[in-house]
């Protein structure tokens, strides 16, 4: 917001002398830090048609004149060096512009309007009934939940929606499994991770008995066809799937407002097909398979039909579209999220879609693999994390540092703080890191009450209600302005009016890991000022007033930055 404003006033002032202008000013803060901000004078060669010595000697005028202007509240020191316009900020009059802003705008400061009357779809996280929910979901349900809010915050209306693979050939190994492999007794209580142990059990068996593979061809059969041989047990073990994917995503926070099932949309797809070969979009391609061509958009040929007739996912993911289409009609932008690998895929899947002739935008963030430091996670090999065991492995390191901290603590009160240290731990190492870049989660670095850890932001917040209660009598009181003149306070609020910048950036570019990076910064910002000076002072009334309301500001944005990547604070740690 700071940027915003100086450069909304450079901007006003070039209008004002040199009229419409030709480009956006750009400021930024100045990469050497000796001045708070600066403007590349080349780069005003793309904002006013003249001269840009003239420019800038007009501009360095106007900044002189800002200096003495209550307008221009922030302009001091401004000066002209090898090719940039540096300048600084008054302190005072930046620490009051930020308390301002912040009454004013309350729980909107930051927000922005890049989305404004959007609607959105967006979609994830694309389960697999009996199969798993492993890291590699959870890394999708902590990106979504993030790009949820971000759209939110940028002043867009998002309809969440899912859509789960119950159809697929990995339920027909499954069932498969069950009926020559194991029984549904041997079901514990914990039924949705038996079925993901019995596929992947199913599965290394098949590979190393390729013979049995026409037997589970056979299922895949009989469940399209709904045969009563096994069509039953396909309904009791889908339901099984669906109910503890309920009551995780119950734990994290997930709500859809709309769950659409392969099951539901594969015959869709099908028609879906037959009309692109009506319209000459799609063609019987060699052996009688149905194919589109996708040469000249460099996306090779998509196949959308077996010559036997059987669909794939793409044929589903067509009825899905038409599903989708049919009952929100009005969205502005779909967004689906799914693993790096399939990028390609929703490239053929989205030109498809806009030559059949859907209009709204289409958007796809594909994230990279989840692995534990000893390599790649694999449900077919049963080589996976799954997030139940991951957040049990994260709660006992926690529990363990939090006990030797808080032995007084009652059972109640550790258990709740713990687990909301956990899944900060968890939620923040899956998002610091860009979504397209692959991730190895150490358990011993995410839960480190030190670094770039979710623990480390939390316990600045928890820090900050400490001094809260330390200086209750002061909290409230009259604050000085003139007392700001520290340059880590400078530092503090400087970082504070990038708060919508920083949102803007990760919307812009469906990217969390900003948000993530800021929220560790403004708590290292903060931690540095308190180790230096002291924040509560009883015989320094004015001072202690003015440093704990900075202390609030910060803890106020804190809590934003966490709430839009889905972490809760705690009080204490």
């Amino acid at each position: 917001m700071i940027i915003e404003q100086l450069k909304n006033k450079t901007e006003e002032s070039l209008r004002k002398k040199y009229g419409d202008l030709t480009g956006e000013v750009r400021i930024a803060p100045d990469p050497r830090g000796e001045y708070d901000f600066s403007i590349n004078t080349l780069s005003l060669k793309g904002v006013v048609k003249a001269d840009i010595a003239e420019v800038t000697d007009f501009l360095i005028k106007e900044f002189k004149k800002a200096e003495k202007n209550v307008d221009w509240i922030f302009m001091v020191g401004t000066k002209i060096e090898k090719g940039y316009l540096n300048f600084k900020v008054d302190n005072e009059k930046l620490a009051q512009f930020i308390f301002e802003e912040l009454k004013n705008k309350k729980e909107k400061f930051g927000n922005n309007e890049l989305k404004k009357n959007q609607e959105v779809l967006v979609e994830y996280p694309s389960n697999n009934t009996h199969k798993d929910l492993h890291v590699g979901h959870l890394r999708n349900i902590c990106l979504s939940g993030t790009i949820i809010n971000l759209i939110e915050v940028s002043g867009g209306k998002v309809i969440p929606i899912n859509y789960v693979n119950d159809f697929g050939a990995h339920v027909a190994k499954c069932l498969w499994g069950i009926k020559n492999l194991a029984n549904t007794k041997q079901a514990g209580e914990n039924k949705q991770q038996w079925l993901g142990e019995i596929y992947a059990m199913a599965n290394k068996y098949l590979e190393e008995h390729p013979e049995k593979k026409v037997e589970v061809a056979i299922i895949q059969q009989q469940i399209e066809n709904k045969d009563e041989s096994i069509f039953e047990l396909y309904e009791q073990t889908r339901q099984w799937s669906l109910t503890g994917f309920q009551k995780i995503f119950n734990e994290l926070g997930v709500v859809h407002k709309m769950v659409f099932y392969e099951k539901d949309v594969k015959d869709i797809g099908q028609k879906t097909v037959d009309e692109l070969l009506k319209k000459g979009i799609a063609k019987i391609g060699e052996g009688g398979a149905v194919i589109v061509d996708l040469s000249e958009y460099n996306l090779d040929v998509a196949l959308l039909r077996k010559s036997d007739g059987a669909g794939l996912y793409l044929t589903s993911d067509l009825g899905l579209a038409q599903a989708k289409n049919k009952k929100y009609p009005k969205v502005d932008e779909s967004v689906h999220i799914t693993g790096i690998e399939q990028n390609f895929y929703f490239q053929q899947l989205f030109k498809i879609l806009e030559l059949a002739g859907f209009n709204y935008k289409m958007k796809h963030i594909g994230y990279g693999l989840v692995s534990r430091p000893e390599g790649k996670m694999s449900s077919r090999s049963g080589n996976v994390l799954l997030y139940e065991d991951l957040r049990d492995q994260v709660i006992e390191k926690v529990m363990e540092e939090t006990r030797s901290r808080h032995p007084d603590w009652e059972e109640k009160k550790m258990t709740d703080i713990v687990r909301a240290i956990a899944m900060s731990a968890i939620k923040f190492e899956f998002l610091k890191h860009e979504a397209n870049k692959n991730l190895v989660f150490d358990i011993n670095q995410a839960v480190s009450f030190d670094g770039f850890t979710g623990p480390y932001v939390l316990y600045t917040v928890a820090r900050i209600n400490s001094l809260l209660k330390k200086g209750k009598i002061f909290v409230g009181k009259k604050i000085d302005y003139a007392l700001f003149a520290e340059a880590e306070a400078k530092k503090i609020f400087l970082m504070i009016g990038e708060l919508d910048g920083v949102i803007k950036k990760a919307m812009e570019n469906y990217n969390p890991s900003v948000i993530v990076k800021y929220s560790f910064d403004l708590s290292r910002a903060f931690n540095d000022f308190y180790n230096k000076y002291a924040i509560v002072d009883k015989q320094e009334k004015y001072l202690s007033a003015s440093r704990l309301t900075l202390a609030i500001t910060v803890k106020t944005v804190l809590e934003k930055a966490l709430k839009i990547i889905k972490i809760s604070s705690v009080e204490e740690m």
